[in-house]
């Protein structure tokens, strides 16, 4: 098949090239733009409790205000507040109401009564309604953007100072975060992999390649998850645009070096330059393929999941490796077979040459000799590392984390922790609904009220009164509860535990009681992950083992590389943890880390496995043992499986640059997941315990011997005449 693909691309190469073309330009300029969404709670289905207090709370309390931002005043010299700072607030707080900023619906004053100083009245904080049904449009952000402008310019002269926080202020220091993110990382990667494939092929236009064919389809499968995000209601976080940066580019150049590394070895052997590309992708088109059907498989379960940020994740990814594995086999091989080799690698010559590779043929030779001491060794470093993923701990601070400490949203949150309670800033709401059509009595309510006050980690909690915190037909009240710890950190997750169960079983008789607020949504995203880590997990690792037995048509070699796979992310969660929550001190990593780390070391970790089982199978049908098979593929295979992953993981490297903690924990994580995959899974552990099972490995076919699947591949180094263009 995939040489009849490859004869083909080269006979219709214009063709091809200007298919790209057409579907790229016609695909970008009909596609919806991609947009991201910053809200937690839209990512949980509606039969959770936090969205179900929501939808309650929009219905009972529609004409009320939730506050989107708020204005925090400290004085300059960082002194006690006075009468005259009061005055001076209400200034501000009045210009800019009398603004008539788009969307802003309310900016109430500082008033003692309400408590907004802090308890050394050194602080002071004027809450603002923002309209939230605008929350995912660019209006949202450009309000708390004029807020803040006009606020500063309103202070100045009045030795106060004035900042803006709260969850619209932090939307938009996240936009703008994501944007200086999404530069630093694309100029990171496309340097990386220039510069890399610079030095391993020494030719300026060989490392341009890659670059150029993933502008190209790139447009392509931006395109179409804008049509898949669009057609199925997909909603992302902020950080999809730099993920699918780093993929196209990543996978797209490990891909073209797969293709790239053949293509030299058969110019070595002989082949004409078209007759080289089109045996190129009849010999890489299948490892490719699989490859990448292993990575699609993996993502595509990620619409099982049961939270939005990875219903929406998993496809883009998919649909992009998916595209990046079809330009592979297809418009790559187009333009390699448009220039001559003298121009393509120019200025080096040593593309005539065959390597010594003898770095590679070294190891190659150890493993060979000695596949019990490669596996056992290579096994334990995956295996010690694994044991400390046991000391793993979660953390649900998505706005802290995914910006940099020093934006004005972060600095208010962290001036509110220490001036206020900790959770007075985003505090939990208890919504007690009627049952039976009687409104709610709210001298029977008072008991309870205390009850919620008492439970373990919770501050204080109030009743509702005339103004604010009943509904106008009487049938629903808003108790507000303030926890004692910040909304997004464990303490409070597990407080919201205590307080939904006293919430439940101590509701007045006729009632029912549901709990919101940032720390309920925590909770339920926390719950879901779990069934997610329980569904996602095994059904992604049958899959893939599927593709792997079709591939090598082999029960056996399906369980031990998978078996591999889990050890390497056990290895890759355990050294993330070492440096994160170990040397820097970090008090857990990003909830959502595990579940991304199984799904690119498994997936991408995968591709290695298939590469290196490929070429060693394709050496085994030369009539070679077992053990000279590993040996001859390590040194012939290494080569292509340590540039790959060496640019792979430079390129998920990239993510550091962003300079926050998600994605700085995403970036390692993922790299040194790709390190362990290729140069200890790929390059050590798969090849020796393939060559300690011999012929069992293939169990019940014979995908090892000669006549199976192809016949054995021509030896490099060896004069073969050129195979026919048109032929096949």
């Amino acid at each position: 098949m995939f040489h009849r693909l490859g004869h083909f691309v080269v006979r219709r190469a214009w063709w091809v090239i200007g298919a790209w073309l057409i579907a790229a330009v016609a695909i970008i300029g009909s596609a919806p733009a991609l947009t991201t969404n910053t809200d937690e709670s839209s990512f949980l289905p509606k039969h959770y409790e936090s969205i179900q207090a929501m939808d309650l709370q929009q219905k009972a309390f529609p004409s009320e205000k939730s506050p989107s931002a708020l204005l925090l005043f400290e004085r300059n010299d960082g002194g006690r507040l006075n009468a005259g700072d009061q005055a001076a607030m209400d200034k501000i707080t009045q210009g800019l109401v009398d603004k008539k900023i788009p969307l802003v619906d309310q900016v109430l004053p500082v008033s003692e009564k309400t408590g907004s100083y802090s308890q050394d009245h050194k602080y002071a904080m004027a809450l603002v309604s923002i309209d939230k049904s605008k929350m995912q449009s660019s209006e949202y952000t450009d309000a708390a953007k004029q807020l803040r402008e006009d606020g500063k310019q309103l202070a100045d002269g009045t030795g106060l100072k004035c900042q803006v926080g709260g969850p619209a202020a932090t939307s938009l220091d996240q936009k703008e975060s994501s944007t200086t993110a999404g530069v630093l990382i694309g100029l990171g990667t496309v340097v990386i992999i220039l510069l890399t494939l610079g030095i391993i092929f020494r030719s300026p236009i060989v490392a341009l390649l890659p670059v150029l064919s993933v502008i190209i389809y790139s447009m392509v499968a931006t395109g179409l998850i804008g049509f898949a995000s669009d057609w199925f209601g997909l909603k992302a976080d902020s950080s999809m645009s730099q993920i699918l940066t780093v993929v196209l580019y990543g996978v797209g150049t490990d891909y073209f070096l797969f293709l790239m590394f053949r293509y030299r070895e058969r110019l070595r052997a002989g082949d004409d330059r078209k007759a080289a590309v089109a045996n190129a992708v009849g010999r890489v088109g299948e490892a490719v393929t699989s490859a990448a059907g292993a990575v699609v498989v993996a993502f595509s379960v990620l619409v099982l999941s049961s939270l939005g940020m990875f219903k929406a994740l998993g496809p883009a990814l998919a649909i992009a490796v998916g595209v990046t594995a079809i330009a592979s086999v297809t418009l790559v091989p187009a333009i390699l077979c448009l220039i001559p080799q003298k121009v393509l690698f120019w200025p080096s010559k040593a593309w005539q040459r065959e390597p010594s590779n003898a770095r590679f043929a070294a190891i190659g030779r150890g493993v060979g000799r000695r596949p019990v001491a490669a596996a056992l060794l290579s096994g334990l470093v995956m295996l010690g590392l694994a044991v400390a993923a046991l000391g793993y701990k979660g953390t649900f601070d998505m706005a802290g984390s995914s910006m940099p400490k020093d934006k004005e949203s972060m600095v208010v949150q962290d001036a509110m922790i220490k001036a206020y309670s900790a959770g007075a800033a985003d505090p939990a709401h208890v919504l007690v609904t009627s049952e039976n059509g009687s409104k709610i009595d709210l001298n029977a309510l008072q008991g309870y009220v205390s009850a919620l006050g008492r439970v373990d980690g919770v501050s204080a909690s109030a009743m509702p009164n005339a103004d604010r915190g009943i509904s106008k037909d009487g049938l629903t009240v808003d108790v507000t509860v303030v926890l004692k710890d910040e909304s997004s950190s464990n303490k409070a997750i597990d407080t919201i535990g205590e307080l939904r169960k006293v919430a439940h079983d101590q509701a007045p008789a006729g009632t029912t009681a549901y709990v919101s607020g940032t720390s309920s949504v925590y909770k339920d995203i926390n719950t879901a992950m779990a069934h997610d880590y329980s569904l996602v997990f095994p059904i992604a690792a049958l899959l893939i083992m599927i593709i792997l037995g079709l591939l090598l048509r082999s029960v056996v070699a399906p369980w031990y590389l998978m078996a591999s796979v889990g050890l390497g992310f056990g290895a890759t969660l355990g050294a993330t943890t070492l440096v994160f929550q170990d040397i820097k001190g970090e008090a857990g990593l990003m909830f959502m880390l595990p579940i991304l780390i199984y799904l690119f070391v498994v997936a991408i970790g995968t591709d290695y496995n298939i590469l290196m089982i490929a070429r060693l199978r394709e050496e085994a049908r030369e009539g070679r043992n077992p053990r000279e098979a590993a040996s001859q593929a390590i040194r012939h295979g290494g080569p292509t499986v340590a540039a790959a992953g060496f640019i792979l993981a430079a390129t998920f490297g990239t993510m550091l640059l962003a300079g926050n903690t998600m994605m700085s924990e995403m970036g390692f994580s993922i790299a040194i997941g790709i390190i362990i995959a290729a140069f200890v899974m790929a390059m050590f552990f798969t090849p020796a315990l393939t060559a300690m099972l011999g012929h069992r490995a293939w169990w019940p076919g014979h995908g090892d011997t000669a006549g199976h699947g192809g016949g054995p591949a021509p030896r490099v180094g060896t004069t073969v005449p050129a195979e026919p263009v048109g032929r096949r």
